[in-house]
């Protein structure tokens, strides 16, 4: 199978000042702090893994009233454009607890070299999370309901000229598409069907030709789908045996890491790491005008 050919560039943001400040997901509880200490450790862990496995990662400074910040993924989406202009499209939070994040975000992304646009901003407009958006198959798989909206996906395929297919998210802990589905190669991903309403998880399981099916549980107990992958390695925050067998029978190596800190504000690996290398013309097709194609009764 292909490897995939993104997912070696990564942004991510140091926890300097992660906490739990408030509560827009199941999993944050302002009762239950994250260790300051302990966070700093494992995400260094994370960054040593993702660079010894061959992977880049640039680091954001965190702004200090943004606690939330640190889940990267979803502070814009990256793109190499045809003829190889670097490009994000940045996020629109749903929540104004997180819009801040983009105001420091934007200018940053803006002195690497990246050109920047926007489906929303500042309260008005569609909104949009990076979290809920992945290159497979002949697409960007986007997910949308409980953060970003419907009407992004027709933004993002015209501005882009890329085909966009929607899944309707409607499981509550399972907010963005991150946290439900993981492309491993070009054949395979984690999927969780439960995320998604009946006509989306069937055109999911018919998108990917060989899915390996995560329950409820194991998605929602472990975040084993908030991975990601490099080369053929899957770097995971747990695995539970049923997963890691055929995971290695598949021919990938599993790299466990500890990002339990983080799993106190809803997120995990995959929260943390933003990949900015997916190419328009090598990992999505491009197509002339944009298409959005959504599951039947969407």
């Amino acid at each position: 199978m292909q490897q995939l050919e993104w997912g070696r560039r990564y942004v991510m943001v140091r926890p300097d000042h992660f906490r739990i400040d408030y509560a827009i997901n199941p999993f944050m509880d302002l009762a239950d702090q994250p260790d300051p200490v302990l966070a700093l450790e494992q995400w260094q862990h994370l960054v040593a893994t993702i660079e010894r496995l061959g992977g880049t990662v640039d680091v954001l400074p965190q702004r200090t009233d943004a606690p939330d910040m640190v889940y990267a993924m979803n502070l814009g989406l990256g793109l190499v454009r045809p003829g190889g202009d670097q490009h994000v499209v940045v996020s629109h939070m749903r929540y104004p607890q997180r819009r801040m994040e983009t105001d420091t975000a934007q200018p940053w992304f803006a002195g690497l070299g990246f050109t920047t646009s926007y489906v929303g901003r500042e309260g008005v407009g569609a909104h949009l999370e990076a979290g809920d958006a992945f290159a497979f198959g002949d697409a960007l798989v986007v997910g949308y309901g409980p953060r970003t909206e419907k009407l992004a996906l027709k933004h993002l395929a015209t501005e882009l000229g890329i085909r966009v297919r929607g899944l309707r998210i409607t499981h509550p802990g399972m907010y963005h598409l991150d946290l439900a589905f993981c492309p491993l190669d070009s054949r395979r991903a984690l999927v969780c069907p439960s995320a998604l309403d009946g006509a989306s998880a069937a055109a999911l399981l018919e998108l990917v030709p060989e899915p390996l099916v995560l329950t409820e549980e194991e998605a929602l107990t472990t975040f084993c789908a908030n991975s990601i992958v490099i080369g053929r390695t899957v770097v995971m925050p747990a695995c539970p045996d049923r997963v890691r067998g055929q995971l290695e029978e598949w021919g990938f190596a599993v790299e466990v890491v500890d990002v339990s800190e983080f799993h106190k504000g809803g997120g995990s690996i995959r929260c943390l790491t933003n990949p900015v290398d997916v190419a328009i013309g090598r990992d999505l097709p491009s197509v002339p005008g944009g298409e959005v194609i959504l599951p039947p009764l969407a």
